[in-house]
């Protein structure tokens, strides 16, 4: 009983310790929350970012300003998040492509994180602003310039934005 006892509490303590790497968090989106792995995103991400900047050959296009996205209107960082989500889902991730296998899966981890992330912010019923709307408009255009490749090469590697955004976002749990 003694020997049960001691491998359970060494168990908790091993999860404990493990939850430090997993670092969920807590997006506040106005009134409503979503659980987000940020560290998972980061890492996905980060075996991707060279290629993708690498690859980047748009030099003088920026699709996502960072000031732009420090900019979202009070009330409406629910509704800017769901519409850059539903933008690289559909546009970006479905538009790159990686020669290698490692990226690949990756690239799939961090849109199915999206998706996921996408699909949980769905039942927050978010409403937008007509500014908002223009705003990822704006992105839409940028991107609708270049050919489709490098567009979604470009938008892969301006991606580090977005999570630093959603960093500042969470709060951890």
């Amino acid at each position: 009983m003694k020997m049960l006892l001691g491998c359970f509490l060494c168990l908790l303590v091993l999860l404990g310790w493990m939850s430090g790497f997993v670092e969920s968090g807590t997006l506040h989106l106005d009134s409503c929350s979503v659980s987000v792995h940020t560290h998972e995103l980061r890492k996905y991400y980060s075996a991707i970012r060279t290629n993708a900047i690498e690859g980047n050959s748009d030099i003088g296009v920026k699709l996502l300003d960072k000031k732009l996205i420090k900019d979202v209107q009070e009330g409406q960082t629910c509704c800017f998040l769901r519409l850059v989500l539903r933008f690289y889902v559909e546009r970006v991730f479905s538009n790159y492509a990686s020669s290698q296998p490692t990226q690949q899966r990756c690239t799939s981890a961090l849109a199915n994180a999206f998706v996921s992330i996408r699909r949980d912010i769905h039942k927050c019923h978010c409403q937008c602003a007509e500014e908002t709307q223009r705003t990822i408009d704006s992105l839409h255009a940028e991107f609708d310039k270049l050919v489709i490749d490098s567009a979604a090469q470009k938008a892969m590697g301006e991606l580090d934005t977005v999570l630093e955004w959603l960093e500042a976002q969470k709060t951890h749990t």
